[in-house]
C-alpha cells in the first residue's frame, strides 16, 4: 500500500503540480514584463531592401552626415522621421536587430555609433539614442 500511495500522491502532485507550474508561469510572465519595463532602448535605424542602398547610406554617415537626415534621404521604414522607432522594450524588436542594438552604447545623431543586422525586413544601420 505504502508503494501504491506514493505513485496516487504523485499523480495528485502532477495535477497540483501543473497548477503550482501555472501560478509559476504567470509569475514568470510578470517578471518578464517588469524586465522589458527596466529595459528599454531610444532606438533609430535606417532600413534599406538593397545591400547597395545601405552601403549608400553608410558612405555619408561615415563622411559626417547626420543620422536622422540620412534616415530621411535613404530609409525605406514607413515612419521616415529621421530613422526613429522611439523606446522599444526588450524582446520587442527583431532578435537580429535587438542583438546589435543592445550592444551598441549611446550616441547622437550627430555622431553616431552605429551597428547593422540583416532581417528578412532588410538591411539595417542601427543606432542608440538612450536606455532606461
Amino acid at each position: 500500500m505504502g508503494k501504491d500511495s506514493k505513485p496516487k500522491a504523485k499523480a495528485g502532485d502532477s495535477k497540483g503540480g501543473g497548477k503550482d507550474n501555472k501560478k509559476k508561469d504567470d509569475n514568470k510572465d510578470n517578471k518578464k514584463e517588469e524586465v522589458k519595463g527596466a529595459q528599454q532602448l531610444n532606438v533609430r535605424h535606417i532600413l534599406c531592401e538593397k545591400h547597395s542602398k545601405k552601403e549608400e547610406a553608410l558612405a555619408k554617415i561615415r563622411a559626417g552626415e547626420k543620422f536622422d537626415d540620412v534616415a530621411r534621404e535613404f530609409s525605406e521604414d514607413k515612419a521616415r522621421q529621421g530613422g526613429s522607432l522611439g523606446w522599444k522594450a526588450k524582446g520587442t524588436l527583431d532578435a537580429k536587430f535587438e542583438a546589435i542594438a543592445y550592444g551598441l552604447p549611446n550616441s547622437t545623431t550627430a555622431n553616431p555609433t552605429i551597428g547593422e543586422a540583416k532581417t528578412e525586413n532588410g538591411y539595417h544601420i542601427i543606432m542608440v539614442e538612450g536606455r532606461k
